[in-house]
């Protein structure tokens, strides 16, 4: 085997462990394929929501206990509701992934059937055990930790189990998934460290929309399994092209639109910045994305998602610091 065969090989099992597309098959290591089902690269982003919501709270003390509580809020909304949103996702779309992406634990037969659904139930109680502690230790009077975790639990099993199953339309299933890596987590931080109000759940429903186009991205890998079996993602609906464009358009037009309301509120830094993070996206998307939205997918997620992530952080300072 050439050096650049085994770092082939080496690139392909890690892509399987963080659980994306394009991995090795063949892993017999239990705990390997339990994490591989939880996808750890998906869970960067629900951490990330959680000091966006830290900061938007505007209570959030550099000490000991408060780097503890983030920890833990991080670890919930990360390893443990993240992989049982994925681990679910995973066990009621075998069917799909036996076409598409056929090296996954469960159709590759490297998990069985049996063993996926003690993973559901484990992480999702251990995560509600968990809520409810950080309840306890922020000193809440009203669970709203707890309430947050069993409401994304629910809007999990509606996106992948029927007969709901949000995920067949493109619309509802897009914005469900985007809602979950923006505002769940984000309202989960910022619950922790202050009082969760109606402006920060509006403003990050809103900013969900440029997570809409987002988990847009995720259907281009999955058109053909998704075509077959009959499901309604906006790259089936719409084709290839047109649903690149309306991805990038939800991405950028919404972060605009966020910038825009940190204008009207007078954080105008804060707005030329979120505005100038914009700029480098569209690049990337015109670099990658739009010119093949199947091939790039990943590429473009790399070099362009991290100007998302940060503008989400600019945008929670601004609203700390103007004490929305």
């Amino acid at each position: 085997m050439t050096q650049d065969d085994t770092k082939t090989q080496n690139q392909s099992k890690t892509r399987q462990l963080l659980g994306m597309k394009g991995a090795a098959s063949g892993e017999s290591n239990i705990w390997k394929i339990r994490l591989q089902l939880m996808k750890p690269i998906t869970w960067i982003p629900l951490i990330w929501g959680v000091v966006c919501g830290a900061a938007s709270s505007g209570g959030y003390v550099w000490g000991v206990e408060d780097i503890l509580k983030a920890a833990a809020c991080m670890l919930l909304s990360g390893p443990l509701m993240a992989g049982y949103t994925q681990t679910l996702n995973d066990f009621y779309d075998r069917e799909i992934d036996a076409i598409n992406e056929p090296y996954r634990p469960i159709p590759s037969g490297a998990i069985s059937v049996p063993q996926v659904a003690a993973q559901i139930l484990i992480l999702l109680f251990v995560g509600l055990g968990l809520s409810y502690g950080l309840d306890v230790w922020a000193g809440h009077t009203f669970p709203i930790m707890l309430c947050l975790t069993l409401g994304g639990a629910f809007l999990a099993y509606i996106y992948s189990a029927p007969p709901l199953k949000l995920k067949q339309n493109g619309w509802l299933g897009n914005y469900a998934l985007g809602s979950s890596y923006i505002a769940l987590p984000w309202w989960a931080g910022h619950a922790l460290f202050g009082e969760l109000n109606w402006t920060i759940v509006v403003l990050t429903l809103f900013y969900s929309l440029a997570g809409l186009g987002i988990a847009v991205v995720n259907d281009f890998k999955s058109v053909e399994g998704d075509r077959q079996l009959g499901l309604k993602s906006l790259p089936v609906m719409f084709g290839i092209t047109t649903a690149a464009w309306i991805c990038v358009c939800a991405i950028d037009i919404f972060q605009a639109g966020i910038a825009g309301y940190l204008i009207s509120i007078h954080e105008n830094l804060y707005a030329t910045i979120l505005l100038l993070l914009i700029i480098p996206q569209i690049t990337f998307q015109e670099m990658y994305f739009l010119r093949d939205p199947l091939k790039n997918d990943v590429k473009y997620q790399a070099s362009a998602q991290p100007f998302l992530v940060l503008g989400m952080l600019v945008a929670g300072l601004a609203l700390g610091h103007a004490g929305v």
